[in-house]
């Protein structure tokens, strides 16, 4: 900030927040606005003794400075720099009138409380012109020492700044606390909308391996049908189909149940997967739970990696290693090329996008998912923190 600006910007305004102030701070607020009425109110009827209708004399004096005070805190709080300043003149002249008429106590707290409120409210090199003027106005119509007339002129001022750097703090604060809870609040939002996209992508992993599943036993069937193979072979594939569907509700559930930490350890479910795929089954290292999403990762994927094997390798021989490291689980998934006679047709089946899933499954994770050919066969290869 610059030096013109610190001089001729408006204080910072309260952000507005639902705390309230605190009731010690508001009880203190209200007494000390009420003592203050009473002084005027009681200082201006004791200093001249008032008869008959003459007693709306003194209530027209307070009457009319609560309207000048009104005015000027309202273009105070627009922030209109002239019209407050025109107030403020209004103000000072209005309580020289008064001190002439005799309502000194009432000329005194204008004089006073303007040259505190004007410090506080107002740029500061306004802030300051308008309470010398007071001040200097307060001098003239006071019949104190001069000793005394510079304590009260210090005080006020030393009172009107501590008060503005009160309010600038409690600005900063109110603004830190807004900002702070609006960062809570797009967190989150944040947190809801990660949550939201764990959760489609699991759904979205299960369906793509259940209906995957399902379309290669479909397909061997209507091939089956194809080529005259037997009624009760062909019931057989279809009966797997459906096995498949309600397979994949399951798993639906289970990945549900999964995103909460409630699910079987990894090594148990890969044992009993590979173990319905005919592959072979090594583990490295010893079995430990593994955080949510690297058990998912590792579910996922080796369920789409059997999966491809069965629909591009029919037939082949398939390893499975599931290796325990000191920071990272690693899967890898080997099949042989298919044999001869297998039928082409399986391997079209399905949209493709598999081993992009699993790509950006690992890569969410911070690890890593290779996929490629191997001696004739194919390897999956995943690795994610753990």
């Amino acid at each position: 900030m610059s030096t013109l600006d610190r001089w001729t910007r408006w204080p910072a305004r309260d952000v507005p927040i639902r705390e309230r102030d605190s009731r010690a701070r508001m009880a203190i607020s209200f007494f000390g606005r009420l003592c203050m009425l009473g002084a005027v109110v009681f200082g201006t009827f004791g200093e001249l003794h008032y008869r008959g209708w003459l007693v709306l004399v003194p209530v027209g004096w307070i009457a009319a400075a609560a309207v000048l005070f009104t005015g000027w805190h309202h273009f105070c709080r627009a922030q209109r720099l002239w019209p407050t300043l025109a107030c403020a003149a209004g103000l000072l002249g209005y309580a020289a009138l008064a001190d002439e008429g005799g309502a000194r106590t009432l000329a005194s707290v204008i004089w006073c409380g303007l040259a505190v409120l004007a410090v506080v409210r107002l740029p500061l090199a306004a802030g300051l012109l308008t309470a010398g003027a007071a001040l200097a106005g307060y001098g003239f119509g006071t019949d104190d020492s001069l000793l005394a007339m510079l304590a009260v002129a210090g005080g006020m001022g030393l009172l009107g700044y501590l008060l503005r750097l009160d309010g600038q703090a409690r600005s900063a604060q109110r603004a830190l606390l807004a900002q702070e809870r609006a960062a809570q609040v797009a967190q989150a939002e944040s947190a809801a909308l990660a949550e939201r996209a764990r959760i489609a992508r699991e759904i979205h992993d299960v369906l793509a391996h259940s209906l995957s599943a399902q379309l290669v036993h479909l397909e061997a069937a209507r091939l089956m049908l194809d080529a005259g193979a037997e009624r009760a072979e062909v019931r057989e594939r279809v009966v797997a189909a459906r096995r498949m569907a309600q397979d994949g509700l399951a798993e639906t559930r289970q990945a549900l149940s999964a995103l909460r930490g409630e699910f079987a350890p990894v090594a148990e479910f890969v044992a009993q997967l590979t173990a319905e795929a005919g592959a072979g089954l090594a583990v490295d290292g010893v079995p430990r739970p593994l955080p949510a999403e690297a058990g998912l990762a590792v579910r996922r994927v080796a369920q789409e990696a059997l999966t491809n094997a069965r629909k591009h390798a029919p037939g082949s021989r398939v390893d499975v290693r599931l290796g325990y490291r000191e920071d990272e689980v690693e899967l890898v998934v080997r099949n042989s090329g298919a044999p001869r006679g297998a039928h082409p047709v399986l391997g079209g089946s399905g949209n493709g996008y598999g081993l992009l899933g699993m790509r950006e499954r690992a890569e969410l994770l911070g690890g890593e998912l290779l996929a490629g050919p191997e001696e004739g066969g194919w390897r999956v290869l995943l690795r994610v923190p753990a």
